[in-house]
């Protein structure tokens, strides 16, 4: 790896196109070094992990929603057969763009599939819609997915540890866009030059604000990266056709750097292979064994641990959870959301709720992608004492860690709880079980087991079957299978039809 400097530049100022970080990002992505087994194995994992929490959420609103605006954009031909969407048969094809929207908000509405945390936040499976649906439409084959879903991957990663958006209340797809762009140039063997241009342009129309993630947060923290797929294929589609891009999009004057982020004095320095080096930056990520943001997973695991030592939960006088930056600022009291605390918040602000989650995985000692968030139970009136009990508070310790490199990256917390009767039980935990640093990481078993769980009494056995041999053989596959890499439901679970829109 290489450490590249990424400074704005005035426009008088030279800045060849092969210093600009977009090109450097195209480079990357374009750089045919073949792929690692262990990354193939992983892109498996995450490609199974992905349809786990899209067949959980086929029949909810949001995914009805955006599978209803896909039908009505079917594919016309041509170079583009078209891709397929969750849950329905393989013949029917709707213009990638399209397919990759539905099953993005799929994807991402449970907030229950992959994640990395460095100095932004992330998901990089958000990746694999996008680059999928182009795969099945252009029929190419397994080892071309593997170079697309590899780069996206290591592009997306490389962002997220070299540029904080989050200080600057940029949304974290800012960094999606052009990951996306450049798996799916990596995908179809495209040039550095058509590449670069369509990254430039995936960064200039999807940096939007972080209100995504704050105060009452509604159904468009799964569209937003489903925006951002959506947007790095006609990024590419435009490149492909010979147009051009705001350049350069991050160094420029009045440039991504210059006036949304830390302005014209910063320099960025930003992680990339060198040519010739495998992109293995898959490995660095982990997925979550709750259904709640990446931040509660160490936390659920500790409330699961600290619960029965503690035993009558009505003793409890006050929790305190000692935790990093991120943690305490986005899902603890440090955001000063008043809807973190409201019984009657929706789903998605519950889940940004560390408050919230720590009451029910103390009370019931787990968590369930559904029940924990029913409306009957966050009022219920135990647990809403209980929640408005707990207050976090930011530690630097903790928020070294949440920094640190290596063994040492942790994203848990410290919690201590006072009783009534003056004693005080305290524990911390740093990683998630799952994490790969964790009491038991997940591997292949934990995924297949993750989506039988998931697709249980919604996708037939049989089929469940079908699509994990097909990933079983990922590398191998062709493009006709390719274009089988999904999952069909019966009708009847496909919930009910959505409100009429303008399509």
């Amino acid at each position: 790896m290489k450490l590249h400097d990424v400074r704005t530049y005035k426009s008088a100022e030279p800045l060849a196109r092969e210093d600009q970080l977009a090109w450097k990002l195209a480079a990357v992505a374009t750089d045919p070094v073949p792929v690692d087994a262990d990354v193939i194995d992983m892109i498996g994992n995450r490609i199974i992990d992905n349809a786990s929490v899209a067949a959980a959420s086929v029949a909810r609103g949001p995914i009805r929603s955006a599978r209803a605006q896909a039908l009505a954009h079917r594919s016309g031909g041509g170079n583009n057969a078209g891709a397929t969407i969750f849950g329905l048969a393989p013949d029917v094809r709707v213009s990638p763009e399209w397919a990759a929207w539905a099953n993005g908000v799929a994807v991402r509405e449970l907030d229950f599939h992959d994640t990395f945390l460095a100095a932004e936040y992330s998901h990089p499976g958000d990746n694999i819609p996008p680059i999928l649906a182009v795969a099945q439409a252009r029929g190419l084959d397994g080892a071309a997915l593997v170079q697309g879903l590899a780069a996206g991957y290591e592009i997306q990663v490389d962002l997220v540890k070299g540029i904080c958006l989050h200080e600057h209340k940029i949304d974290h797809i800012a960094h999606l866009g052009p990951s996306a762009a450049g798996g799916i140039g990596a995908l179809l063997g495209l040039s550095t030059e058509i590449t670069y241009q369509a990254i430039q342009q995936a960064l200039h129309t999807t940096t939007t604000t972080r209100q995504s993630r704050k105060g009452e947060i509604s159904t468009w923290k799964a569209y937003a990266p489903a925006f951002a797929g959506k947007m790095a294929i006609e990024a590419v589609d435009r490149a492909m056709r010979g147009e051009g891009a705001p350049s350069p999009a991050y160094e420029g004057e009045d440039g991504f750097i210059a006036w949304l982020l830390s302005g014209p004095a910063h320099v960025y320095r930003v992680p990339l292979p060198v040519a010739g080096e495998p992109k293995r930056a898959i490995l660095d990520t982990y997925t979550k064994e709750y259904s709640a943001e990446y931040q509660s997973q160490a936390l659920i695991d500790l409330a699961r641990r600290m619960g029965p030592r503690v035993g009558d939960l009505s003793q409890i006088e006050s929790v305190l959870i000692k935790t990093s930056h991120h943690t305490h600022y986005v899902i603890g009291t440090g955001a000063n959301d008043p809807q973190k605390m409201d019984p009657k918040a929706s789903r998605e602000t519950l889940d940004h709720s560390i408050m919230y989650i720590f009451a029910v995985a103390l009370e019931d000692g787990g968590w369930h992608h559904e029940k924990s968030y029913a409306p009957d139970r966050a009022q219920r009136p135990a647990t809403v004492e209980l929640w408005h009990k707990i207050t976090t508070e930011e530690d630097p310790a903790w928020t070294a860690r949440y920094h640190a490199k290596g063994s040492d990256k942790a994203f848990g917390g410290k919690v201590i709880i006072k009783l009534k009767n003056g004693k005080s039980i305290i524990d911390e935990l740093g990683v998630a079980d799952a994490h790969p640093n964790g009491a038991r990481p997940f591997v292949r078993a934990n995924y297949v087991e993750k989506f039988r769980t998931l697709a249980d009494g919604i996708v037939e056995r049989a089929e469940q079957d079908r699509f994990l041999a097909l990933v079983d053989r990922l590398p191998e596959l062709t493009g006709a299978e390719i274009a089988q890499l999904n999952f069909i439901i019966p009708a009847g679970k496909l919930g009910a039809e959505a409100p009429a829109g303008i399509f």
